[in-house]
C-alpha cells in the first residue's frame, strides 16, 4: 500500500498540473494534508500510516481536535482538502472508501470583507496621487498608486494583480488580461485613470533601475526588481490607509468588493460584474447584492409614501 507522502505528492502534481490551481492554494493543500497526516500518525501510533488505514473515526476526531484551536472557515478548507486528497485517491485506485465524506462540516457564517465609500476611496487614491507626483519621488510610491488605482478599476483578486505582466495591459482597447483562477484567462475592463498611473509608475521604475536588475516581465516589483507578493501587496495597503488618516480594515480583497459594490450600485447587472469578477457562479457574485439592498430599502423608506405612514399619527395622511 503506498505511503501517506508519496500519495500526497501525486496528488499536489495533480492539483498544479491538471486543475491549474494557484501556488498559493496548492501550497494551502500541502499544508492541511501534512497537518492531518501527524494528527492520523499520533493517534494510530505509526508514523508510517497511508491513507488506506485511516477510518471515518479517525477524520471525526481530527475535526474535533482542530476545533479546540482553529476558526470553522479553517476547519471547513481543512475537510475539503481531505476529501479532494480522497477522492483523488479513489479515481486512481489507491483506495476503496473515502472516510472524510462521512465527516460534517462545521456550519460557517460567511462574512463579506469590509468595503470603502465611494468618497473614502476617492480620497486615499487622491492621496496616493499626490503622494506620486515630482520627478524626484521613489518609483515605489508611483507603483503603490498605480496598484490600488489597477485593484479598483478592475476587480482583479490580489493573486492576479500580482501575476499581471507589462504584456497583460491592452491598452488601445482599455482592457487588462488576467490569469484567474484554474489558470482561465480572461479580459477585464481598466480605467484611463489606472492606466495613467500604471504608464507614470513604468516610467519611474525603468529610470530608476537598469534593465538588467528587473527580472521577467512582472508588472509590480518588490524593493529587489522582482515580483511584488499578496501579502505585501496587503501590507502595503494597511500601511498606506493608515497614513492617509483611514483606519478602516480594508484588505486587498475588500478593494474587489468595493469594485463590485459601486457597480452593482451605479446599476451595472450581475451577470457582468461575475463575468468581470471570474466568478464560475452567480450565487457567488450575489452575495454582493446585501449592500445594494441595504440602499434601496433606505431609499424606500424616504421615498415611498405607505413607508411614511407609519411615522404619521391617525388621520395625518388625510
Amino acid at each position: 500500500m503506498k505511503n501517506w507522502f508519496l500519495c500526497q505528492e501525486t496528488f499536489i502534481k495533480h492539483l498544479t498540473h491538471e486543475r491549474g490551481l494557484s501556488g498559493e492554494t496548492v501550497r494551502a493543500y500541502q499544508s492541511d494534508l501534512r497537518q492531518a497526516f501527524h494528527y492520523f500518525a499520533g493517534v494510530t501510533g505509526n508514523e508510517g500510516v497511508s491513507p488506506g488505514e485511516i477510518q471515518p473515526e479517525h477524520v471525526r476526531g481530527f475535526m474535533a481536535y482542530l476545533s479546540r484551536d482553529h476558526q470553522k472557515v479553517s476547519q471547513s478548507r481543512k475537510l475539503s482538502a481531505l476529501r479532494s486528497f480522497y477522492r483523488h485517491l479513489q479515481d486512481r485506485g489507491i483506495v476503496e472508501q473515502n472516510p472524510a465524506q462521512w465527516a460534517a462540516h462545521p456550519k460557517v457564517t460567511r462574512k463579506l470583507p469590509g468595503f470603502m465609500s465611494v468618497d473614502e476611496v476617492f480620497y486615499f487614491l487622491k492621496v496616493l496621487e499626490e503622494k506620486s507626483r515630482g520627478a524626484d519621488l521613489a518609483w515605489r510610491r508611483a507603483r503603490n498608486w498605480a496598484m490600488f488605482e489597477t485593484l479598483y478599476s478592475s476587480g482583479v483578486r490580489v493573486g492576479e494583480l500580482t501575476r499581471l505582466n507589462e504584456p497583460s495591459l491592452r491598452r488601445e482597447t482599455g482592457m487588462v488580461c488576467v490569469l484567474g483562477k484554474g489558470r482561465r484567462e480572461r479580459l477585464v475592463p481598466i480605467g484611463k485613470k489606472a492606466l495613467h498611473a500604471v504608464d507614470l509608475y513604468l516610467c519611474r521604475l525603468k529610470s530608476q533601475w537598469k534593465d538588467a536588475t528587473l527580472r521577467g516581465n512582472a508588472l509590480f516589483r518588490n524593493a529587489r526588481g522582482g515580483r511584488l507578493s499578496p501579502r505585501s501587496v496587503h501590507r502595503i495597503l494597511v500601511t498606506e490607509l493608515k497614513t492617509s488618516g483611514l483606519w478602516q480594515h480594508v484588505t486587498p480583497h475588500g478593494l474587489r468588493h468595493t469594485f463590485a459594490t459601486h457597480l452593482l450600485s451605479a446599476g451595472a447587472d450581475l451577470r457582468s460584474i461575475q463575468d468581470m469578477l471570474g466568478h464560475k457562479s452567480l450565487t457567488t457574485t450575489q452575495r454582493y447584492t446585501h449592500v445594494n439592498l441595504d440602499q434601496l430599502m433606505k431609499t424606500y423608506d424616504r421615498a415611498h409614501p405607505r413607508s411614511r405612514l407609519k411615522n404619521q399619527g391617525p388621520g395625518e395622511h388625510d
